[in-house]
């Protein structure tokens, strides 16, 4: 009898088992394949061939560009060289990546940018803050930025026990900033079992001088994170539901869910068009491709816009999308007057005039 028992625990266990694995490749379009959208005037960066998971841009169209990041289960073409902040002016006619330096005290050799969000202060200094995965723990990185020896100055290490696993952030004033965290546990097979079961434990946090809170939950893997141009609300892609969450932020800084976007494809970091207010989206049509690397059948790219965003039917077009015979794995897309940037998580970053 108690064989009995324990044969039909283990049945039900695989069949549950296997019904989620099942959902769990539904989730990641492990089947789907991307049809080809690519605006004539582009062409890949010279000497960024590791990645561009996150760009943010100034007004003035200085565009800076995390590179390098090295994550549990996702490809890396050079494991051995630390991150770097690469820097692009796109004003100019044929736009160049240039490596900004990093002032003294900062260890350079464990740094690993992954999220980056720019702050300009009252006196137009500009911050950059910074996502780091040192020895794949999480911390915030400030640094000011010195234009005119196109450098970095650190400043400051932000840790707290609730920033870990953050994925993106949002600084909205001096240290004060929403963050991603896109998983609950930081243990890698702990973090495929709760992206196999979707366990929704996924949080959005903010960050002050006096502490830190969570000030939304439940989201399968809250990703990417970014505001609206008169910063009332809070845009957050959720990309295992592959979905953007629009967010009402309040004077507590609290959020509260207003609506929700469903995109049909993973979307990773989201950046807004300061002119227009549209959402562009960096996004992995087939997620399964990425976690299961195969340089013969690689992940592929899209770029999604999203305008009308408080309307009924937000209207979503498809900018950019590639099989990833040009660019792999695309995490995001800025745009500035007419002209876009789209990195990777791990590949490429190409650059078009639309």
């Amino acid at each position: 009898m108690g064989k009995l028992v324990a044969l039909t625990l283990l049945g039900a266990s695989l069949v549950l088992i296997g019904e989620r694995l099942l959902e769990f490749r539904e989730r990641m379009n492990a089947s789907r394949e991307v049809e080809s959208v690519e605006p004539q005037n582009c062409h890949l960066i010279e000497g960024l061939e590791n990645g561009s998971e996150d760009i943010d841009i100034l007004p003035s169209g200085l565009a800076f560009i995390s590179s390098g990041l090295k994550y549990p289960g996702i490809p890396n073409f050079a494991p051995d060289e630390p991150g770097k902040i690469f820097l692009m002016d796109l004003n100019e006619q044929n736009p160049r990546a240039q490596a900004l330096k990093i002032s003294d005290g900062f260890d350079k050799e464990l740094f690993n940018p992954h999220g980056i969000s720019i702050f300009i202060d009252k006196d137009h200094t500009v911050y950059l803050y910074v996502v780091n995965h040192p020895h794949m723990k999480s911390t915030v990185e400030i640094f000011k930025f010195e234009e005119q020896e196109r450098s970095l100055v650190y400043l400051k290490t932000i840790e707290h026990e609730l920033l870990t696993s953050v994925n993106d952030i949002v600084v909205l004033g001096p240290e004060q900033f929403y963050a991603t965290r896109d998983h609950y546990f930081t243990n890698f097979f702990l973090i495929l079992f709760e992206m196999i079961l979707d366990l929704r434990w996924s949080s959005i946090l903010f960050h002050s001088p006096i502490g830190v809170k969570v000030v939304a939950k439940g989201f399968s893997s809250a990703n990417g994170i970014t505001v609206s141009p008169d910063q009332k609300y809070v845009y957050v892609a959720d990309v295992a539901a592959k979905s953007i969450h629009i967010m009402e932020k309040h004077d507590n800084w609290d959020l509260t869910q207003l609506k929700v976007i469903p995109l049909g494809t993973l979307v990773d970091n989201l950046t807004v068009d300061p002119a227009t207010g549209d959402i562009w989206a960096g996004c992995h049509p087939n997620a399964m491709k990425l976690i299961i690397y195969n340089a013969e059948d690689p992940p592929g790219s899209e770029v999604l816009r999203i305008q009308n965003i408080f309307s009924e039917k937000p209207r979503v077009s498809t900018v950019y999308a590639n099989n990833g015979s040009v660019l792999q794995g695309t995490s995001v897309a800025s745009m500035y007057h007419g002209k876009i940037l789209i990195g990777t998580v791990f590949h490429k970053t190409l650059y078009c005039e639309l």
